[in-house]
């Protein structure tokens, strides 16, 4: 027994399912930019209001007078007391003293930076490159490219993002009179230290 051909009533229900659905879908592309999506991000819990010393991958404390110039290392904050909390990527910042040319001579929390390692384009890790010519932060995944001195993107994907998600979150960092750095308790806002994978301003 042959099947009976669809009447021309079920195709026009079927093309105008399709239509609105194409509608829906372009009136959420639509307003998306508009959205803060930051809001919704899970940026770094558990810190507290006070200050924490910037710990390196050995346990040691950072100092100005052992940590080299046009170096950087991968940090933790905030430090929580469960490892696997540790390992997530909203924890891990990259922790950089600048080189000589953009002031990293200098014995002050001015030679320092402390950016969120998160790419602010899909949630990769990018790096710092130390390298002549290089000195850049680099994303291996789609090749965006950060400013070590202000966390801007300048090239690749984020960078054709819209501020504030062009522009990397930071730790604001002080020195003792010991030399030993400590990351100040951040203001969790994009007019503030940022918001982790979403971005701040410049102020």
């Amino acid at each position: 027994m042959s099947e009976q051909p669809q009447s021309r009533g079920d195709d026009r229900i079927s093309r105008r399912d399709f239509l609105k659905l194409l509608a829906a879908a372009g009136t959420v592309l639509t307003f998306t930019p508009f959205v803060d999506w930051g809001k919704f991000l899970p940026n770094p819990s558990g810190s507290t209001t006070e200050k924490s010393k910037v710990e390196l991958p050995d346990g040691s404390q950072a100092n100005v007078k052992t940590f080299k110039v046009n170096h950087s290392e991968a940090i933790i904050y905030p430090i929580s007391e469960d490892p696997a909390l540790n390992k997530e990527a909203f924890r891990t910042w990259q922790f950089i003293r600048l080189p000589v040319e953009l002031g990293g001579d200098k014995n002050d929390a001015s030679a320092f930076r402390a950016f969120s390692m998160v790419c602010l384009h899909l949630w990769c890790l990018w790096k710092y490159w130390p390298g002549e010519g290089r000195k850049r932060g680099e994303c291996p995944c789609h090749g965006s490219l950060y400013d070590p001195a202000t966390g801007q993107a300048f090239a690749g994907p984020a960078a054709l993002q819209s501020p504030p998600s062009n522009v990397l979150p930071k730790l604001d960092l002080e020195v003792d009179k010991d030399g030993y750095l400590w990351i100040l308790p951040p203001n969790w806002t994009v007019n503030g230290n940022g918001i982790v994978g979403y971005g701040r301003f410049i102020a």
